[in-house]
């Protein structure tokens, strides 16, 4: 193993730590966390993203992966490491830090707010921060786009589908919309020609739905000391493999 690729797994574990940490920040205002920590949590986050974007645009990582990537050619895993790597480190330098900044404060904030308009149905009290979202995701899309030749919806795509294009996705949403209306209708028409469909007697509190959960989950071999499960808004799983 080259010095070169031992410097960038040291890097990338010190990187893949402070994102679990900043997931785990995520976790906590997602469930437990009192509302009134939301902008400090805000804060917190923003600090980590901007530190983890600080890692990826180091100066030093172009040399790295280069002398990395001469000697990783008989080495199938360290090349997928190193590709993957670069991958990560094209997307970073791709976006300003004061992008990156905004952008993590936008989430927060707007995460927040819809906690208290969600129960409201208050859509309208959680647009203007959907809105900004959009801009600076707008914004994040040009940036990419420009780095990686593409349409901004494909830099976007590439980030969680590596080399994924909206050409190769599109034919599979023609072929749903051909599909699924006239799939639903018939769905329909059979559940009134059918038996009446039961529906459960609501509301179902909280902790019921919760101890279900847990029994399910016990049921499965979830390791309850390593894991937990805890009341949110909204479904969600996070954490890191050993939280």
């Amino acid at each position: 193993m080259t010095e070169a690729y031992q410097a960038l797994e040291h890097r990338f574990a010190r990187l893949t730590h402070l994102q679990n940490a900043a997931g785990m920040l995520h976790w906590d205002m997602s469930t437990i966390m009192p509302s009134g920590g939301a902008e400090a949590r805000a804060e917190q986050l923003a600090a980590l993203k901007m530190v983890c974007h600080d890692l990826l645009t180091d100066p030093a990582l172009p040399d790295l992966l280069d002398a990395a990537g001469e000697t990783a050619n008989g080495d199938p895993w360290r090349a997928a490491n190193l590709r993957e790597m670069r991958r990560a480190w094209v997307h970073a330098n791709a976006v300003p830090a004061d992008l990156v900044e905004a952008f993590s404060r936008a989430c927060s904030t707007c995460d927040m707010v819809w906690r208290k308009a969600r129960p409201a149905n208050d859509f309208a009290g959680v647009l203007p921060h959907l809105e900004d979202i959009l801009t600076l995701v707008r914004q994040i899309g040009a940036a990419k786009a420009e780095e990686l030749d593409c349409s901004p919806y494909d830099a976007l795509l590439d980030e969680y589908e590596p080399d994924g294009r909206a050409a190769r996705i599109d034919p599979l949403f023609d072929d749903l919309a051909a599909f699924l209306p006239g799939f639903i209708d018939d769905v329909l028409a059979r559940q009134d020609a059918g038996p009446e469909v039961l529906i459960p007697d609501g509301p179902f509190p909280a902790e019921k739905q919760k101890a279900l959960g847990v029994e399910l989950m016990s049921v499965l071999g979830f390791d309850f000391e390593h894991g937990r499960l805890d009341v949110s808004a909204h479904p969600f799983c996070g954490g890191v493999p050993d939280d």
